[in-house]
């Protein structure tokens, strides 16, 4: 199952969430994609990793099958601006690093891998 929410007043690009997450988490996994603003992730930021500041993605494993992952659409912009890419593929880019951490994979060269495998399959 996949529940994608708009907690902003922004547009949602037009991706195939679904998907990328039945890819690579599998169909029987529950995700919830959650677009935030700014002020909720970087609360989410400070109280789960310590960091004072937002950020654009963060991922939380629930259970075996279950977890969320929350996106700040304002720090997405900025960010696709830096990397040099459009918005939809920066957030396409964003979920499928997301979804590869609740695989329970660490920043690396063995994620970065896993990550540009799908980036691939889905012309990311």
């Amino acid at each position: 199952m996949f529940i994608l929410i708009n907690e902003t007043k922004g547009r949602l690009p037009s991706l195939p969430f679904d998907k990328i997450k039945n890819k690579i988490l599998g169909e029987k996994y529950e995700l919830d994609l959650v677009f935030v603003n700014e002020k909720k992730i970087h609360a989410l930021n400070k109280t789960y990793r310590h960091v004072d500041s937002p950020t654009d993605i963060l991922s939380f494993p629930i259970e075996k099958n279950s977890g969320e992952i929350f996106i700040c659409e304002k720090v997405a912009i900025k960010k696709a601006k830096l990397f040099e890419r459009k918005y939809d593929n920066f957030i396409a880019f964003l979920f499928i690093h997301g979804c590869v951490h609740l695989l329970g994979n660490k920043h690396g060269s063995k994620m970065e891998a896993i990550e540009t495998k799908f980036r691939k399959l889905f012309k990311i």
